[in-house]
């Protein structure tokens, strides 16, 4: 005869796991907005370019946008920080906007 399972305890460990996971995903994601240099903007800026970049339907920004982000990650995030590279990046990705505008 098999042992019956405890649903319960499974239950609270996956509660527990999926915690975990939220809180490393909510710390990765201020990490990065640290890393690009974000965090210098006002909250209601940030959250604006955010709320359009999930609102926009034009394909053409969010691939200039997907290229300028895999780039600041090949150049790594400690020399893309401080200087004009990031900068740079967020002129490609306005340039892609404004092309497609």
């Amino acid at each position: 005869m098999r042992k019956p399972r405890d649903i319960d305890s499974e239950l609270k460990a996956l509660e527990a796991k999926a915690k975990t996971l939220k809180e490393r995903r909510v710390r990765q994601l201020g990490e990065l907005v640290i890393a690009t240099g974000a965090d210098a903007l006002d909250t209601d800026l940030l959250t604006g370019a955010l709320l359009g970049a999930v609102a926009t339907k034009d394909a053409n920004a969010k691939e200039g946008w997907r290229k300028a982000g895999a780039g600041f990650f090949q150049r790594g995030a400690r020399k893309a920080a401080p200087g004009s590279d990031r900068g740079a990046a967020n002129d490609a990705a306005t340039d892609c906007s404004a092309a497609s505008a």
